[in-house]
């Protein structure tokens, strides 16, 4: 019995330009959705996961150093996007980025494209359309919590929606809040607000909690 197949037949699967491909552009799609809703740390650990198996795979076929540097790259007009309201124009521009960056990553002959040209057309499409909505969506929330006064959620009792420690997520005033406390907070605990940071709140176990 030749027990080295299965280990040599998952390396093969990781070898596969179309699969390594995938890989990579959830994997750089989480990573971008972490950037702009960080909170339960689930978008940042399947990010690192996604794009450790996609960096072996690329280590193994080999990569197009120009594209990797427009991957990189893209993420410049990202960061622009998420700090500015009303710049769509940088969001595309960081969209286009990553589509063509992870596209041509891997070697081929000639204009083509090494990944499969119905399974790139299908993924850029999705991925073009999820992050347009998506981001969109996620900064127009951002940037319309500073009309909100601020101060009058200090003191107000919430729920913890995920465990809370060094990052959390808390709902407060009907809103899903970004938060941090000194002691773990269970989730589904009652909270209270001692004080903000910013759009991150300080939160503490509702002394009712206790009880």
């Amino acid at each position: 019995m030749n027990l080295a197949f299965p280990e040599r037949e998952t390396m093969e699967f990781l070898y596969n330009s179309n699969i390594a491909y995938v890989l990579l552009v959830v994997g750089f799609v989480l990573a971008l959705l972490a950037i702009v809703a960080p909170g339960t740390g689930m978008l940042e650990v399947g990010a690192f996961f996604l794009l450790a198996l996609a960096g072996f795979a690329i280590y193994n076929i080999g990569f197009d150093l120009w594209a990797l540097i427009v991957l990189m790259l893209a993420l410049i007009p990202f960061v622009y996007a998420i700090r500015k309201p009303k710049r769509e124009w940088a969001l595309a521009l960081s969209i286009l980025g990553v589509i063509a960056g992870s596209l041509y990553l891997f070697p081929s002959r000639g204009f083509l494209p090494a990944v499969n040209p119905i399974l790139a057309a299908l993924v850029s499409v999705l991925v073009a359309s999820f992050l347009w909505w998506t981001i969109r969506k996620v900064v127009a929330a951002h940037h319309a919590r500073p009309l909100q006064d601020l101060h009058s959620l200090i003191g107000q009792i919430g729920e913890a929606k995920t465990q809370v420690l060094e990052e959390g997520t808390v709902q407060m005033a009907g809103e899903l809040w970004s938060a941090r406390s000194e002691k773990p907070i269970p989730a589904g605990s009652r909270v209270r607000v001692v004080s903000r940071e910013g759009l991150i709140l300080i939160v503490t176990l509702n002394e009712l909690s206790k009880k």
